[in-house]
């Protein structure tokens, strides 16, 4: 690890060296305006330790970092991205080639969570690098209307919340999507050491036999909470914690001995993370809960798409707002080496104004990524070592690209108060 050691001190201009620029816009088409909704970068968990006392066979490994918050490897692969991504604004000719982007050039704005104000300001670091470029946030998650609406006052009603949730469950419910998920609990049960659910198997693994949790609840269920999305609880809800946090050892480039306690392989983590867009799926995707937490989100990509902020706008949030942006246009991806619909650390959704050589206006959905193995060793970012990138589908428009009006009027559509 000692060449990510070395590239964890770079910063600037010393990483926009190695970062050669992406490929070009179609021919006649000409980029106007790009925003960015990304997830923050690379953090332990948010609380140690991850999973309750006795729901692993050894207890978590520690990490040098403050629970949640990013760490200097995340900060560092964060400013990968910002390089990579500043060569490719260049060529689409929405930041200068040389110097620093006109005043409202770009609009950056980050939820009150530390996480998310380090990734920003990481990013910012190398798209403008000695640029002092304003990273607008909260004062706190309490008073954040953008990433944290629930937590500002926003209004759901839980029960309709959990109906909502139920509705798009498989027929047998919940039990039925842990069934269908069984291999991944059977991979699971022989990293942690421990079965999350009822039962263990314990023929898969010769050298540790799981033994039952500690926990009383392992049933997997959904509840309402008042006020708020679902919750859900039980063994997917473990699964999902567990999961990301053996994956975040592994982007935090930990000895493989320290991952998973030695039991992980980068296969495993990938199967593992199954559970993390399950998770999102009930509690945050649901139609119901989507269009309200995504909203505020929805209408400043509304307002940017217009061109009533900057031509760069920025978006620094959570997995969560990620998961709610694509329950509200129903949008669906796969990014780098992730299961589809997981949100990689310092993954993103976007959304390009594209105009055609004949001046029709068009808005174009992306994703973009790093590969777990960029992060992992922080692999600086070029032409031949590119984040995973793609163009994503927006329902009601077409495979790869909207009308602007068609857009706009998709999203004041979905933004309309829903009657369920």
């Amino acid at each position: 690890m000692r060449a990510a050691k070395t590239l964890a001190t770079l910063t600037g201009a010393a990483l926009l060296s190695a970062a050669a620029p992406p490929p070009t816009p179609s021919s006649g088409e000409t980029v106007e305006r790009v925003v960015m909704v990304m997830r923050h970068g690379v953090r332990p968990s948010t609380k140690f330790p991850a999973t309750p006392v006795g729901t692993t066979r050894e207890p978590w490994s520690a990490w040098s970092s403050e629970a949640g918050d990013l760490t200097p490897h995340g900060a560092a692969a964060v400013r990968l991205l910002g390089a990579y991504d500043r060569g490719l604004l260049v060529q689409q000719g929405l930041l200068p080639a040389t110097g620093c982007a006109g005043i409202g050039t770009i609009s950056a704005w980050a939820s009150g969570a530390s996480r998310a104000i380090k990734t920003g300001h990481a990013f910012l670091e190398t798209l403008q690098p000695g640029c002092q470029v304003a990273l607008d946030h909260p004062a706190s998650e309490d008073e954040d209307e953008t990433f944290h609406p629930a937590d500002a006052g926003l209004a759901i009603d839980g029960e309709k919340a959990l109906a909502a949730a139920l509705r798009i469950a498989p027929a047998g419910g919940i039990d039925a999507e842990v069934a269908r998920n069984a291999d991944a609990f059977r991979v699971l049960e022989r990293v942690v050491g421990c079965c999350p659910d009822k039962s263990c198997d314990t023929g898969t693994n010769k050298n540790v036999a799981p033994a039952p949790c500690t926990a009383a609840e392992r049933r997997s269920r959904l509840v309402a909470e008042a006020g708020d999305k679902p919750d859900m609880k039980g063994a997917l809800s473990f699964a999902s914690t567990a999961g990301q946090t053996i994956l975040l050892q592994y982007l935090e480039g930990m000895p493989m001995a320290q991952v998973g306690w030695g039991r992980a392989s980068a296969a495993d983590i990938r199967t593992m993370l199954r559970f993390h867009p399950i998770k999102f799926r009930y509690e945050t995707r649901p139609p119901y809960v989507a269009q309200r937490l995504a909203a505020p989100l929805a209408r400043r990509i509304l307002d940017a798409v217009a061109g009533k902020s900057g031509k760069v706008t920025l978006l620094f949030g959570h997995d969560t707002n990620l998961a709610a942006l694509g329950g509200f246009y129903d949008l669906h991806w796969t990014m780098a080496d992730y299961p589809a619909d997981d949100i990689a650390p310092g993954g993103a959704i976007g959304f390009e104004v594209v105009r055609a050589h004949d001046g029709q206006r068009y808005v174009r959905a992306f994703s973009q990524a790093q590969l777990m193995d960029q992060v992992r060793g922080l692999t600086p970012l070029t032409a031949a070592q590119a984040p995973d990138r793609r163009i994503i589908a927006i329902p009601g428009c077409g495979a790869d690209r909207c009308t602007l009006e068609a857009f706009e009027q998709l999203t004041t559509d979905k933004l309309k108060p829903p009657s369920i």
